[in-house]
């Protein structure tokens, strides 16, 4: 099992912050990652043109973003993320990752996966000035949530990604968890994978919903780890067995949140 710590974390029991010092950590996390946002939309219309030659898959300008969160992950004291591959990792390619969705921070936590995916990400996000042009630089996908047609362009994106093996990632339950209880998986990622012949990634995650809980600001002390399962293969599957794949991977992606969940109460 290879272990990848986010860089420079403070490893040291740290007390949860409350009040104040709260209040003082949380700004201080989230005028690094604007700061870091602000940087990164600079330096990606530059890099735009020159890279765009030789890397039309937007890997570079992707990772820039994806780095901004790692950045973010290393200033913020408390906060231990750490991911869990298998060994040896393969890179994924004309794969559909998909894991449990927590938390406002499991971005932070999917951004140290050791390579470049395009994200689907619910439309609002692409209007927040910086963050918001900076994803749509770096190819991710928006979608309106209840959209039928939205729905169907944003799966026709991913499977033209997907096509320049492109790995992508899809939070199935759509949103995020209230309760730590994984919601239902819709048809989304799977009949994707199933019309593209990709492989599907099971992950799953634990302790995103300390370091940032929802409808909440707030920045909290927390352990995080992502555990990647083994790829999934759809060959010789059709829309027919959209089903059964659907509860294989919902089976894969909770047997990995349980061993997610143990490393993170240790």
């Amino acid at each position: 099992m290879q272990v990848v710590d986010a860089p420079g974390q403070l490893t040291a029991r740290i007390a949860t912050p409350v009040g104040v010092g709260n209040a003082i950590l949380s700004a201080w996390t989230w005028f690094v990652f604007s700061a870091s946002l602000i940087v990164c939309f600079v330096v990606q219309l530059l890099s735009v043109p020159l890279t765009w030659p030789f890397d039309r898959r937007r890997a570079i300008t992707g990772r820039l973003i994806r780095l901004t969160a790692v950045a973010t992950t290393a200033c913020t004291p408390g906060w231990r993320f750490r991911v869990r591959l298998p060994t040896p990792a393969p890179r994924p390619r004309r794969t559909v990752v998909i894991a449990n969705h927590n938390s406002s921070a499991d971005p932070f936590l999917l951004s140290h996966l050791p390579w470049e995916m395009k994200w689907l990400s619910k439309a609002s996000m692409f209007k927040i000035p910086f963050g918001g042009w900076c994803m749509a630089l770096a190819g991710d996908v928006p979608v309106l949530r209840g959209d039928r047609g939205s729905g169907g362009k944003a799966l026709g994106t991913l499977a033209r990604w997907l096509e320049k093996d492109m790995p992508v990632m899809i939070f199935p339950e759509g949103t995020r968890s209230a309760d730590g209880v994984m919601g239902e998986f819709k048809d989304g990622a799977f009949r994707l994978a199933l019309e593209t012949g990709a492989d599907l990634l099971p992950m799953g995650t634990a302790g995103t919903e300390k370091a940032i809980r929802k409808h909440s600001w707030r920045v909290a002390r927390a352990h995080a780890v992502v555990k990647v399962g083994a790829p999934i293969s759809t060959a010789g599957l059709t829309l027919a067995d959209l089903e059964t794949l659907k509860a294989r991977a919902r089976a894969a992606v909770e047997e990995l949140v349980r061993e997610a969940r143990a490393e993170t109460a240790t």
